[in-house]
C-alpha cells in the first residue's frame, strides 16, 4: 500500500510540473501553438510517465537502503552517526572563515561550493574514522563490552536469531541447551507455531493432546526463565498454507537460523541455503567415543543372543555387548571395551568384564 502511494505521489508531482512548465515558455512560442490546453495535457502526460519511472527508482533505492540498514549492526550505525556529526561540526568550524574573505562578486559562487564540498569531505572522513576507531568510542560508552567492540569493527559476527519449530519445542532438549548456554541469540517463536501447539493441546487424540500440552508447558518455563530472549513473532503469513513453508519463508525474510528436529524440513531448508541447528545432530556429535581399552561401569540388563553374552546400555541408548557377561545379569560391573561397530541401526560396543581380562 505504501509503495503504491509513493508512486502515485511521484506521478502527480511529475504531471503537475509538466502542466505548469508550459507557462514558462516565451510568448512568441505560445502564440504559435493553436491549442494550448492540449499541449498542457500532453506535456503533463509525458512528465507523469517520467515521474512514474522516478518513483520506481526511488522505491527500489529505498528498499535496498532499508535492507542494508537492517543487516548492519546497531553498534556500527551508532559509531558512524557520531562520526558524521563530528565531521560536519569540524567542517563548519574550519570553513566558516571562508565567508569572511574579500572575494570579488564574480567569484561569490565559490563560497557555497567550497562549503558543500568541504562538508562532504569531512563527513566522509568522520565516517571512515568511526569505522576505523569504533573500538575506542565503544570503550568510552561501555568499557567492559569487548564483544560489542569486536562486532562493531566487523571482526565478530552478531549472533543470528533462532526460529524454533514445533518438533524442537515438544522434544524438550532446547530447554536444557538454553540453560547450559550452548544456544545464543534471540529465540523467535512464530505465532503460527504457537497456534499449532494450541491445536495439538486441544486435539481429541490423547497422544497429540499430551504432546501439545508438553510443548506449551516447556515454552512457558523457557519464557519465565529467559524472558529477554524469547520473542513472539506475530506474522501469520495467511497466504502460505503449510507450517513448514511459513518457517522457511520467515527464515529467508529475516536471515535467521532454523532450530528443528524435522528431517524433511532440514533437507528443504538446506536446499534454500538456510542455516539449520538440528538437536538430533548435536546429540549424535557429542556422544562419547569409546576406544579399545576404555573402562565402563555398566549394568547388565539381559542375556545376549550368543552363549555367555550379556547386554547393557549406555545413557544415550548405545547397546553394549559383554562377552562372558551372562552370569552378571541384573548386576553392575566394570567392563573394558574391546571394539565398536557402527551399523545402520546405530552404534554397538563390544566389551569384556575387567576381571576376566585381568585373570
Amino acid at each position: 500500500m505504501l509503495d503504491a502511494i509513493v508512486i502515485i505521489i511521484f506521478v502527480i508531482a511529475g504531471g503537475g510540473i509538466g502542466y505548469a512548465s508550459i507557462d514558462l515558455l516565451p510568448e512568441s512560442v505560445l502564440l504559435q501553438v493553436s491549442n494550448i490546453n492540449a499541449l498542457h495535457w500532453l506535456i503533463a502526460g509525458f512528465t507523469s510517465v517520467i515521474g512514474f519511472a522516478m518513483g520506481l527508482v526511488a522505491q527500489t533505492t529505498y528498499r535496498r537502503l532499508e535492507t542494508k540498514i537492517r543487516s548492519t549492526p546497531i553498534e556500527v550505525i551508532l559509531t558512524r552517526a557520531v562520526g558524521l556529526v563530528i565531521g560536519l561540526l569540524v567542517a563548519n568550524l574550519l570553513l566558516a572563515p571562508i565567508f569572511l574573505l574579500p572575494i570579488p562578486k564574480q567569484l561569490d559562487f565559490l563560497k557555497p561550493m567550497t562549503a558543500i564540498l568541504g562538508s562532504i569531505m569531512f563527513s566522509y572522513l568522520g565516517i571512515s574514522l568511526a569505522d576505523t576507531h569504533g573500538r575506542t568510542f565503544l570503550r568510552l560508552i561501555n568499557p567492559n563490552s569487548i564483544e560489542t567492540m569486536l562486532v562493531a569493527e566487523g571482526i565478530l559476527e552478531p549472533a543470528s536469531t533462532k526460529i524454533v519449530d514445533t518438533s524442537c519445542i515438544i522434544d524438550g532438549r532446547i530447554e536444557r541447551l538454553l540453560e547450559t548456554g550452548f544456544i545464543e541469540g534471540q529465540i523467535l517463536l512464530p505465532q503460527f507455531i504457537l497456534s499449532e501447539l494450541q491445536q495439538l493441546a486441544d486435539a481429541t487424540n490423547d497422544l497429540k493432546r499430551i504432546r501439545g500440552r508438553r510443548g506449551l508447558d516447556i515454552m512457558n518455563r523457557i519464557q519465565e526463565t529467559f524472558p529477554k530472549r524469547i520473542v513472539i513473532h506475530s506474522e501469520e503469513y495467511e497466504e502460505i498454507h503449510t507450517v513448514d513453508a511459513k518457517l522457511i519463508h520467515l527464515a529467508l525474510e529475516i536471515n535467521g537460523t532454523l532450530l528443528t528436529n524435522d528431517y524433511n524440513l532440514c533437507k528443504v531448508a538446506s536446499l534454500q541455503k538456510i542455516s539449520i541447528l538440528n538437536v538430533n545432530d548435536l546429540a549424535q556429535a557429542i556422544r562419547p567415543i569409546y576406544l579399545p581399552g576404555d573402562r565402563l561401569d555398566l549394568k547388565i540388563l539381559k542375556e545376549g543372543k550368543e552363549a555367555q553374552q550379556g547386554i547393557g546400555y549406555l545413557d544415550d541408548g548405545t547397546m553394549v555387548v559383554v562377552e562372558e557377561g551372562r552370569e552378571y545379569v541384573g548386576g553392575e560391573l566394570c567392563v573394558i571395551v574391546t571394539s565398536a561397530l557402527q551399523t545402520a541401526a546405530g552404534r554397538m560396543i563390544f566389551a569384556k568384564p575387567q576381571a576376566s581380562l585381568i585373570a
